[in-house]
């Protein structure tokens, strides 16, 4: 089957960052997809650093969804606090904890359908889970550097995550969509930065339509 112009650049895309970023994985430390969900939620807003500066001791004491989910709401705001919004955080955290106890279990759902139905759980959130935690591509994460380098690369016009999604799935074979968010999240931290994107040593410039 003949593939389109944008496709075939889309794939050149995909190509060169897994040539510069052969070792690109998801950035959280976690140790089970509970503390996965867990530690994507806290990224919404932070950068997976500090986050990471946060979790340790967080996963010490409340290891798993049933402990999360019975702390109280007051210890787990104190040890989430400088990951921000921590008070909203720390209402989802423990409503999706509660909800995969009482729903499921008590084990982290394996399905988009079943992890969009847990508080503070967006397709983002859902497709880092489904990815890093049980290896299945089931979207494009879409986070402000994806948002951002696919609309500079000229791949979506769109605005709404949920439509950049579909444009970069659509573009994407499905075995890389996941690989593809990750390595150009990548990029955007190290090259292609909001305010500061160093064009003169972008893999990429040749392919990309954003001015200086």
């Amino acid at each position: 089957m003949k593939i389109s112009n944008q496709q075939q650049k889309a794939l050149k895309i995909l190509n060169i960052l897994k040539q510069s970023y052969p070792d690109a994985t998801c950035s959280l430390t976690y140790d089970s997809p509970v503390q996965l969900l867990v530690a994507t939620i806290l990224s919404a807003q932070c950068t997976d650093e500090r986050v990471n500066k946060v979790t340790p001791a967080l996963f010490s004491q409340f290891p798993d969804a049933e402990a999360l989910a019975n702390t109280d709401r007051e210890v787990l705001e104190t040890l989430i606090r400088s990951t921000g919004f921590y008070r909203n955080k720390a209402k989802n955290i423990q409503g999706a904890c509660q909800k995969i106890i009482e729903d499921f279990n008590g084990e982290v759902p394996h399905t988009m359908e079943e992890l969009l139905l847990l508080p503070g759980v967006a397709r983002k959130t859902a497709n880092v889970v489904l990815a890093h935690a049980f290896g299945i591509n089931a979207g494009v994460t879409v986070d402000t550097h994806v948002k951002r380098l696919s609309q500079r690369l000229g791949l979506t016009k769109a605005t709404d995550p949920v439509k950049i999604e579909k444009d970069l799935m659509a573009l994407l074979p499905k075995k890389d969509w996941e690989n593809f968010s990750i390595r150009i999240i990548y990029h955007g931290r190290q090259i292609c930065k909001a305010r500061t994107p160093n064009c003169q040593e972008c893999q990429l410039a040749h392919l990309c339509s954003f001015k200086d």
